[in-house]
């Protein structure tokens, strides 16, 4: 189990949050209320979670976003990560059970901050690293190259987790220049709005395309309901907006996933993860 620090969520509350050294005062979209995040109190929460890696506090810049800001929050991240590690480490006796503080990249789209940064975060020697502040709304080509960038600086001999990556050829893309962890919630959030991802491309289920087509779902899938169910049906689910609909939509969206990922896996142990790449690239970007 992995968690969060909450860093990308308050940037999401932007109008609603006050970012200052100490942290981040912000107001619930929910309620109102106001809370407080902290380096320290991020780190007690997380420890209570008892997840197994737990994420650097950080703030995640906006794009575009102007270089002096870029700067001053990188450097505000990297105390914050300080911080984050003199509790983590402090609080460790207390829990009793081994968790890993994954640190995290900042330094937006500017290529010398992000190499600061990267050396930065190298130089803690935690177990896993992260990349955060990218697919925020820059060009794909400018996330490759920061993310190409921070790869060739940090360890190899240890994970590097792209933060909030979720598209298949933005994986694809990923894994190929070094990254080993993703997460995002495009599989599920896109399944409730009846988009469907197979390894020939991408489907959406509420065409009047599909009302009539009694193949199953996806027939090479994984999923047992994406081989027993029909597009026919599944459409008439998504137009009567029965819930049913986008659970079988993110059954089939979390196996194709699971599969792309381990057959990404078979392909560089066999040495044809690039050819094999290319074609998976042509063929998931593809609207059925």
């Amino acid at each position: 189990m992995l968690t969060d620090s909450g860093g990308y969520q308050v940037y999401s509350l932007k109008g609603m949050r006050k970012i200052t050294e100490e942290g981040v005062k912000f107001q619930s979209h929910i309620d109102g209320s106001k809370h407080f995040f902290s380096p320290e109190n991020v780190m007690d929460i997380q420890r209570v979670i008892g997840a197994d890696i737990i994420m650097a506090f950080d703030e995640c810049t906006p794009y575009p976003c102007a270089y002096n800001y870029a700067r001053k929050s990188m450097l505000m991240t990297h105390r914050w990560l300080d911080r984050c590690f003199v509790q983590f480490n402090k609080t460790q006796p207390v829990y009793g059970y081994s968790q890993t503080l994954a640190p995290i990249v900042q330094g937006s789209t500017f290529p010398d901050l992000r190499k600061e940064s990267a050396a930065y975060i190298a130089g803690q020697n935690a177990e896993l690293n992260a990349i955060g502040g990218l697919s925020v709304g820059e060009p794909h080509e400018d996330m490759y190259s920061m993310t190409e960038l921070v790869c060739n600086i940090l360890p190899k001999d240890k994970p590097r987790y792209l933060m909030g990556v979720g598209l298949p050829e933005n994986i694809l893309e990923s894994i190929s220049l070094g990254i080993d962890m993703f997460d995002c919630v495009l599989p599920t959030r896109n399944a409730r709005h009846g988009i469907i991802y197979t390894k020939n491309g991408v489907l959406n289920m509420k065409n009047a395309k599909w009302q009539e087509d009694f193949n199953p779902i996806d027939s090479e899938s994984t999923a047992l309901t994406s081989k027993v169910h029909t597009r026919a049906y599944l459409r008439h689910l998504f137009k009567t907006e029965e819930m049913l609909a986008a659970q079988i939509a993110s059954l089939q969206n979390l196996s194709f996933f699971t599969w792309l990922v381990r057959e990404a896996r078979i392909k560089i142990k066999d040495g044809t993860f690039f050819s094999w790449k290319t074609e998976m690239v042509r063929k998931v970007s593809q609207r059925l």
